[in-house]
């Protein structure tokens, strides 16, 4: 039985479909991630920078708690960032007893080349697509967007 017939069968149902789709986004998002263009970066490092670049300045606890870590591991990784200058830590300007952490341009000049450097690889990728193909990933674009929302 060829891949795509077995996938068909495999997907009839919600459940079947929620397996197959777990496997493919996972895979996906691996091969993304191997694209990474400073590999002396180890993910959990990279997950923080991701995270202020897109909620701006957080706290450690907001940090530790966002990447369900624990808060002694999330102050060694910021320590190892505000090392390489990619972070700095400032005082949260309600409670002097706690920090803020914030991307330096440094730290957003890293998350732009690492963006980049995935999206130039997937669109290579796509390159290798018929037009219906990418119409339908179009689609399920909307549609995974929305499933990640709820």
């Amino acid at each position: 039985m060829n891949h795509s017939h077995h996938l068909a069968r495999q997907t009839r149902t919600d459940a079947g479909l929620a397996a197959v789709l777990r496997v493919a986004v996972s895979r996906l998002t691996r091969r993304l991630r191997a694209q990474r263009p400073d590999a002396s970066l180890s993910l959990g490092q990279g997950a923080v920078l991701f995270a202020l670049d897109r909620h701006g300045r957080m706290t450690p606890g907001a940090l530790a708690d966002h990447e369900k870590v624990q808060p002694p591991s999330m102050t060694r990784i910021i320590a190892a960032l505000e090392e390489r200058g990619l972070v700095r830590r400032t005082r949260h300007p309600d409670d002097q007893r706690r920090q803020l952490v914030h991307l330096t341009d440094e730290g957003r000049a890293l998350v732009r080349a690492d963006q980049r450097r995935r999206e130039a690889w997937l669109a290579q990728r796509l390159a290798e697509l018929t037009s219906e193909e990418k119409e339908t990933l179009r689609k399920a674009v909307r549609i995974l967007e929305r499933l990640s929302q709820a």
